[in-house]
């Protein structure tokens, strides 16, 4: 019955184009013998050496597959031409081997990890070929990839085995590269200084000898034309295109120059145009020695033409692993040949797409030039159910068991971890790295420094002119407090630097170039010249437009506590960047945060007279604006006296007492000051246990328990 519904599916433009139903197909000559085991290679004839040259043969053979446009350069004559534009460079590839690879996710019903995203997947890469896992949306390949890479999530498990080498292990540090689906890259620095930054984050050594790995890099992905733009633009300057952006973000992992790259994803956000060049590029890459395995929704004729081998998933379930165009032969004996006009890819996932049949449900009563339009009507389960069954009893299933076995039946060459550079040196790069990053960008640097001086300048000149009398202490008093809140309030325009930041390190600390520790000093070094530069240029206009008392000591310690202040803060934004990741969130909850902050600072209501449960314990204790007006007040005001009458006179603390209560010691301003300094390191004892523990990923654990209550919740409702 499957059999005579498969006989029923033709595709639209093959309905449209040819009326004779003329189907695309490779000759039978064309096509490669089965694999068997004279095709796996011999360890004893492989050496794990950057010098090594791997045999050509296992490149694909692109003159077997019939392009239907003659114009077109065959795959290997596109990939020799490039080749000649950089420098030959070979390194010794992995022989990867997943057997019975299952990947199960949490379950939002029953709490368990029961879920299958992929279901008993076997495959292979070997050195020098490119290997693709493609299917529809949420059939499972990134889940796949990261399986095989070892970078599942918290709420994903993996069952089955993966074999390096022959060898069951996992891949060392340094001898893969992960490359995701989104480019996560400094819109601050040229491509040369991201990828010399990556490299002396990653590699240990000199800074010479990385300044070759860096080259070859740019070279390897052909980005000479664009290494000394910047990668975002700045200012007037515009942004490389996306095709470059996605080399870069390749080019980044190869300075490790790894045996093994897993990319994402590689022509996602690309026009046909950008795709093509790019897949050339990792074909000629793969001609050096790498095992390349990525993830790919459809591609077009020419770049399917470019990949040696496919491994065809639909809802988990592996409906094809082998060479290209042994999976064309394979869609034939099942009853799905390929149309003379028609991409490859395009009629794989026309098959397997079950949202196809949503379209045709919608467009079964329209007709096109040719007739009725039913002519693509095809239950996709069938097809899926077909195209399974019709592999595991195919001869490329047969095939593939008995590779694996031959692969993992002894062990070959161990792949070595090759190092890393020291957490010193990349505390030094990190924090060269975030000053450059700050000088160029305007988002978290001369905005900021510019809304500082403005806010400076504006209280300074409201409250100016107000004389050192009696009635004029709680109107000074009313200048500090305002230039402290608003200088606080206004950090939140530094939100998106900061998002920008974490986003940077979460990348940086899934591939292991970055750490808690490392990040926290780097961007704490880096910030001290700059918030230093801002606290002392806003706190000399303000000081002296309100005239306060001109005495150095005095002037000093305004500066340093508006210093300590802003150090504390950061490390606030900070962790509300860390924890939400999104600019409006982090903003919402950074002003709600430091209202509170205010209205318990004592300013409002005497700190004491507040209700003592929340907003005096814990609130007015934790608050950095309570003892920053509280030292500063006090550090104007303590030792001063005001005359009244012409005989008596009163002490400052009294005068502002009435208002505002400080202490009448002379060493309580530093009682404050060492209160702001532990904040600072309390703040950022915060934010390293956050980054240590990953909180980012239990809280995504913590929302599919919320999901799994809800559900169950529903349910329970629903009886």
């Amino acid at each position: 019955m499957e059999a005579a519904s498969s006989d029923q599916y033709r595709s639209s433009s093959s309905s449209a184009s040819s009326p004779a139903r003329r189907y695309y197909l490779p000759k039978p000559g064309a096509l490669r013998r089965p694999i068997s085991f004279e095709d796996s290679p011999d360890w004893d004839d492989i050496h794990l050496d950057d010098n090594i040259h791997l045999a050509a043969s296992a490149s694909i053979n692109s003159s077997a597959y019939p392009s239907p446009s003659p114009s077109l350069p065959s795959a290997s004559g596109a990939a020799a031409a490039s080749a000649s534009a950089c420098r030959e460079r070979k390194v010794a590839g992995a022989t990867l081997v997943w057997k019975d690879l299952t990947v199960s996710s949490l379950s939002a019903t029953t709490n368990r990890f029961s879920d299958r995203l992929v279901k008993s997947s076997n495959g292979y890469a070997l050195p020098a070929t490119l290997t693709v896992i493609m299917g529809p949306a949420r059939s499972g390949k990134s889940t796949l990839l990261r399986a095989i890479a070892g970078r599942l999530s918290a709420t994903q498990r993996m069952y089955g085995e993966v074999f390096v080498n022959g060898a069951k292990s996992r891949l060392p540090y340094g001898s893969y590269g992960y490359v995701g689906r989104d480019d996560v890259l400094i819109d601050s620095l040229t491509v040369r200084e991201m990828l010399y930054f990556s490299a002396l984050l990653q590699l240990p050594g000199f800074l010479s000898s990385k300044k070759s790995i860096v080259e070859d890099a740019i070279a390897a992905m052909s980005l000479g034309d664009h290494a000394d733009k910047l990668i975002g633009g700045h200012c007037f300057m515009k942004r490389i295109p996306n095709g470059e952006r996605r080399r870069v973000s390749i080019a980044r992992e190869l300075v490790m120059r790894p045996h093994v790259l897993f990319i994402d994803e590689p022509l996602y956000n690309l026009d046909s145009v950008s795709a093509l060049l790019l897949m050339v590029m990792l074909k000629k890459l793969a001609s050096t020695g790498c095992t390349v395995i990525f993830t790919m929704c459809q591609s077009s004729t020419e770049v399917f033409g470019l990949f040696d081998r496919i491994c065809l998933l639909s809802n988990g379930n592996t409906l094809f692993f082998g060479e290209t165009l042994a999976c064309l032969q394979h869609f034939s004996n099942a009853g799905f040949p390929c149309p003379i006009m028609q991409s490859p890819s395009d009629h794989f996932l026309r098959a397997i797409n079950t949202d196809f049949d949503r379209i045709i449900a919608m467009c079964k009563n329209l007709q096109d030039d040719q007739g009725d339009f039913s002519s693509v009507s095809m239950d996709t389960a069938v097809a899926i159910r077909t195209l399974e069954a019709t592999y595991k009893q195919s001869a490329e299933s047969v095939a593939v068991e008995s590779m694996i076995a031959k692969l993992t039946d002894k062990e070959g060459p161990c792949l070595k971890s090759k190092g890393k550079a020291s957490d010193a040196t990349r505390i030094v790069v990190l924090t060269w790295r975030s000053l450059l990053i700050m000088s160029r960008d305007w988002k978290y640097y001369w905005s900021r420094l510019a809304l500082y001086m403005f806010i400076a300048l504006s209280i300074g000149t409201v409250f100016s002119d107000i004389g050192h009398s009696l009635s004029s202490v709680m109107v000074r008093v009313s200048a500090i407090f305002a230039f402290v809140s608003f200088v606080i309030l206004l950090s939140v325009s530094g939100v998106p630097a900061h998002i920008d930041e974490v986003k940077i390190y979460c990348h940086e600390e899934t591939n292991r170039h970055s750490g808690a520790m490392v990040f926290l000093l780097g961007h704490l070094l880096s910030s001290i010249p700059f918030l230093f530069l801002v606290s002392i240029s806003s706190s000399l206009v303000f000081y002296y437009l309100i005239a306060l008392r001109n005495e150095l000591s005095l002037l000093v310690y305004f500066v340093v506590t508006i210093f300590m202040c802003l150090l504390a803060n950061e490390a606030v934004m900070m962790i509300a960047a860390y924890i939400w990741l999104e600019t409006y969130k982090c903003t919402i909850t950074l002003v709600c945060l430091y209202v509170t902050m205010m209205l318990v600072a004592g300013y409002f209501r005497i700190r004491e007279t507040l209700p003592y449960v929340v907003w005096t314990y814990p609130l007015s204790f934790i608050s950095f604006h309570t003892y920053v007006v509280q030292g500063l007040v006090e550090n104007e005001y303590v030792g001063t006296s005001f005359a009244v009458g012409q005989i008596r006179s009163i002490p400052g603390v009294q005068a502002v007492r009435g208002s505002y209560d400080i202490a009448s010691s002379a060493s309580a301003k530093w009682v404050n000051l060492l209160a702001l300094l532990l904040m600072v390191i309390g703040y950022r004892i915060v934010l390293y246990v956050l980054l240590r523990v990953n909180v980012r990923k239990h809280a995504r654990r913590l929302g599919k328990w919320r999901s799994c209550c809800s559900a169950i919740h529903t349910s329970a409702s629903a009886k």
